[in-house]
């Protein structure tokens, strides 16, 4: 019997099985669901390429010749397909940009892009290194302090290594249930696209539990958009310019900091400071309507849809249906109730098969969210 091959071959189908179901409910079905299923589910292809390897050295050894053998040599087809599945709906992830694109900015929103926009993805990474993030033409400035909070103030500043000028600025906050996270880990494929094409672009830690609770969170990330306003002009940034954006527990804060412009509660000591953005953009984020709590319940304070108002600045979305810890229902309900009450757009694309942390790997589906990030504000940035 060969163990190893049957061994590998189950892993590979049990991961699968929660990249592709995706069970949601009850909460420790969800974890097992994020855990075992969002890396596969990414990058589905180096499973079909594991599973191929592994069939051919086995029979190359002359060891499929047993019942066991062979059953795992179906397992393996089957969990071949439904990898091939998951990867066609990474693909088509670009199709429901391109409809929320459409939908948010209108049919014509091409028309008015002044920048020329990406046509084809990089493949060949994407297939072969999607875990490669550097760029050759990107500087990284590493742990410049914002704050006095030791390593939870520091930030990373990218930016093109011809320094830019009047560049727009991003300003991106991770995730981890304000509990873990650090700024080098998600969304490195945009913060690298988007300082390759000229923009400043900054990640940064902030406080988290237990040190710290809401509204400490929220207060790092305005200083960061103060210390922005205050210091982006040494690195070529335009800080007139700036969008704000964030993954999971960092989406929230994005949004509110996006709603909460120069709000005196978030900015203890710093009253004065400029902190209005030109535009959130906000993946994967826990919106309230957790695994079954009515979507209409109050929101929390913490959360952005308790401060949405008419003036509200443009927003960019992205949320997974096989989302396993922010339910696709709280998004989809968030972006209602901003789409109702706001003047400005609200671009909301929901991917299909997407679970959490979509935007770890330069993952077709990652590269398709970036080229929207690319596509919304280089429209917004135009002056109507």
């Amino acid at each position: 019997m060969p163990m190893g091959y049957i061994a590998t071959t189950v892993l590979i189908a049990w991961c699968t099985f929660f990249a592709v179901a995706a069970p949601r409910r009850p909460r420790r079905i969800a974890g097992m669901s994020f855990w075992f299923g969002m890396i596969i589910n990414e990058v589905p292809h180096f499973g079909i390429y594991f599973l191929a390897a592994s069939t051919a050295l086995a029979a190359g050894q002359g060891d499929l010749g047993s019942t066991g053998a062979r059953a795992t040599v179906a397992l393996a087809a089957l969990t071949t397909l439904a990898l091939a599945y998951s990867l066609w709906l990474g693909i088509r992830s670009g199709r429901s940009i391109d409809d929320a694109l459409d939908e948010g900015l209108g049919a014509d929103w091409r028309d008015r892009v002044r920048i020329p926009l990406r046509r084809h993805r990089p493949w060949l990474r994407i297939l072969l290194l999607p875990a490669y993030m550097k760029q050759r033409d990107v500087r990284v400035v590493r742990n410049l302090s914002y704050g006095d909070a030791g390593r939870h103030n520091l930030l990373d500043l990218y930016h093109h290594r011809d320094t830019p000028q009047n560049a727009p600025v991003l300003v991106y906050f991770h995730g981890g249930q304000y509990t873990s996270g650090a700024k080098s880990r998600e969304a490195r494929p945009l913060l690298q696209r988007l300082a390759s094409q000229g923009w400043v672009c900054v990640s940064a830690n902030y406080r988290l539990r237990p040190e710290t609770t809401f509204p400490g969170h929220q207060i790092d990330a305005k200083k960061v958009i103060a210390w922005m306003r205050e210091h982006g002009t040494a690195y070529g940034a335009d800080p007139a310019r700036l969008f704000v954006a964030g993954s999971s527990a960092g989406a929230n804060m994005a949004g509110l900091c996006a709603l909460t412009p120069n709000d005196p509660r978030f900015q203890p000591g710093f009253e004065s400071a400029d902190t209005t953005v030109t535009g959130a953009i906000c993946f994967y984020g826990f919106y309230g309507h957790y695994f079954g709590t009515p979507p209409d319940e109050p929101a929390p304070p913490m959360q952005p849809q308790g401060y949405i108002h008419p003036a509200a600045p443009p927003f960019f979305i992205a949320h997974g249906t096989n989302d396993a810890l922010g339910t696709v229902e709280g998004v989809r309900h968030f972006a209602a109730q901003l789409r109702a009450a706001s003047h400005n757009p609200v671009v909301y694309a929901e991917l299909p098969g997407a679970q959490h942390n979509f935007d770890i790997f330069r993952s077709p589906r990652c590269e398709a969210v970036v080229d929207g990030v690319a596509a919304f504000t280089a429209r917004t940035l135009v002056t109507p």
